[in-house]
């Protein structure tokens, strides 16, 4: 059987308060009766030796044995608590006061004796008890010497058996059984208020605990969870709150993160739908094309079979190109892009990239200027990575830009770092879709169609670039105005 925590608690703290109530109990009784003993003591420490100063029997030795006796018995009845006996030098019982029987022992340990006459330090003493056999006692002696030899010892035992029947009774009196019951019933009432304290401090945690439960049972889907779930004061000093707001915390976190699980699988279906579409549309052009010359190649003109063989060529590398584009996707989506960062003059770059579409933009008679047209600013980047992004863009801005259009490539030093802006004078992007074109797949309703197949995954392609190298691409646009796409670059430092 498993116990919550505050079963086991509430065990563990009426354990611990028996044993620590028994223990200073036993220590407070034990301290108690060491303290009674030591001031008795002290208090009859002389009492053997004025007896034997006094007492003519006694004073001049002992010779006289019962009448001896007799004297210890009328003490005894004058002193009902001390027991008297008289020794011989090596402890052996010579007389005493008790009555016949009373006593079991022959003889008495003489060293406690020596000990207490010789010192007066280390009370209590205690010595044996000779009515009862491995008992010991507080006790008062004295030497008996016969001119000036060794006669023998008084010992009297303090507190003997007659006091120790009346402690016993007193402690099982009437009033001492109220305190005592008086004690327990504080002490219980005491250790009930304390499991009180404990249940309403654990309250919360098992609460918790019982969410845990819950959510567990729940296959941490949020939707599937019981209405009923504690709620936690955010504002509160008590850590079990600050803990369940943070459980409660992880719980949203964990439920945003399976939504965007099942939106990127749901997009990754599409996407691969849609690419499947976009792969069988060029390979199936080219497996026709090739089946026609394998079949016709003897009844086809020489013009006929170049224009198939153009064709095939044209479909083979639109495949390539859209294999390429979604190899590079991937690998930028798998994070396993290494950068190779130098610093190098920016307008070179602009320059190059700009006379490489110098032919395409000729053709729609497409002016693309840089702006400013010289200047020295070196940036730190990868210069690969930023001529993909830069190469991507200008395509697009060609292919949305009518006849006549321009281009700008514009630099621009904008809070300590540059700002590259690619300005087209295009048909533009409406606001409603403006939000999406970074998301691969995603074509504007307004693309302009050429001869090459494009499946929408240069911008996010540029997207992932960009972010590679620490910075973010950014897009305006008026629908039939033109688009800009803009990005800022870190400054190093000029040669």
């Amino acid at each position: 059987m498993k116990f919550g925590f505050y079963p086991r608690l509430a065990v563990c703290l009426v354990g611990v308060f028996m044993v620590v109530m028994i223990a200073c109990f036993y220590s407070t009784n034990l301290l108690q009766k060491r303290t009674q003993q030591e001031a008795e003591q002290k208090l009859h420490i002389g009492l053997a030796e004025h007896l034997v100063s006094d007492n003519p029997l006694l004073k001049e030795g002992v010779y006289d044995y019962e009448a001896l006796g007799n004297l210890f018995h009328t003490l005894m009845i004058l002193g009902p608590s001390f027991e008297f006996y008289y020794l011989d030098p090596e402890g052996t019982i010579l007389t005493y006061s008790a009555e016949p029987g009373k006593v079991k022992a022959d003889a008495v340990d003489i060293a406690p004796i020596k000990q207490l006459i010789n010192t007066d330090r280390g009370f209590p003493i205690e010595g044996d008890d000779p009515r009862n056999i491995g008992l010991q006692k507080i006790f008062s002696a004295a030497p008996v010497y016969n001119n000036e030899q060794l006669q023998g010892y008084l010992y009297v035992i303090i507190g003997g058996e007659r006091y120790d029947s009346i402690i016993a009774n007193l402690q099982n009196s009437q009033s001492m059984r109220e305190v005592a019951l008086f004690m327990f019933v504080g002490l219980f009432l005491l250790l009930l208020a304390l499991l009180v304290l404990f249940k309403y401090f654990t309250t919360p945690l098992r609460r918790l605990s019982d969410d845990m439960d819950r959510v567990r049972e729940a296959d941490f889907h949020r939707e599937k969870l019981p209405p009923n779930l504690a709620t936690w004061n955010r504002n509160s000093a008590n850590e079990i709150d600050r803990l369940g707001c943070a459980f409660t915390d992880m719980l949203t976190h964990i439920d945003n993160q399976f939504e965007q699980l099942n939106k990127i699988d749901s997009q990754r279906r599409v996407l691969l739908a849609d690419l499947s579409h976009d792969l069988r549309t060029p390979l199936a052009s080219l497996q026709g094309y090739i089946e026609t010359l394998a079949l016709n190649e003897d009844s086809l003109s020489k013009e006929d079979r170049r224009h198939f063989v153009d064709v095939s060529l044209k479909n083979a590398k639109n495949l390539k190109h859209l294999i390429d584009q979604i190899f590079e996707l991937a690998y930028l989506e798998g994070g396993q892009v290494t950068l190779h960062q130098e610093s190098f003059p920016l307008g070179e770059l602009l320059h190059d990239v700009a006379a490489k579409f110098e032919l395409d933009a000729k053709q729609k008679n497409i002016a693309i200027k840089v702006i400013p047209d010289h200047f020295e600013y070196y940036v730190f980047a990868d210069i690969g990575k930023l001529e993909r992004v830069l190469t991507n863009l200008i395509a697009n801005a060609i292919r949305h830009t009518p006849e006549n259009g321009s281009i700008d490539l514009a630099v621009v030093l904008h809070n300590d770092k540059l700002r590259v802006d690619i300005r087209d004078t295009g048909i533009g992007i409406s606001d409603k879709e403006i939000a999406y074109i970074f998301d691969a797949r995603y074509q504007a309703s307004n693309t302009e169609k050429d001869t090459c197949s494009h499946a929408g995954l240069g911008l996010a392609i540029c997207k992932k670039l960009m972010a590679l190298l620490n910075s973010d691409l950014r897009v305006e646009s008026q629908l039939g105005k033109g688009t800009c796409f803009s990005f800022e670059l870190t400054l190093a430092n000029s040669h």
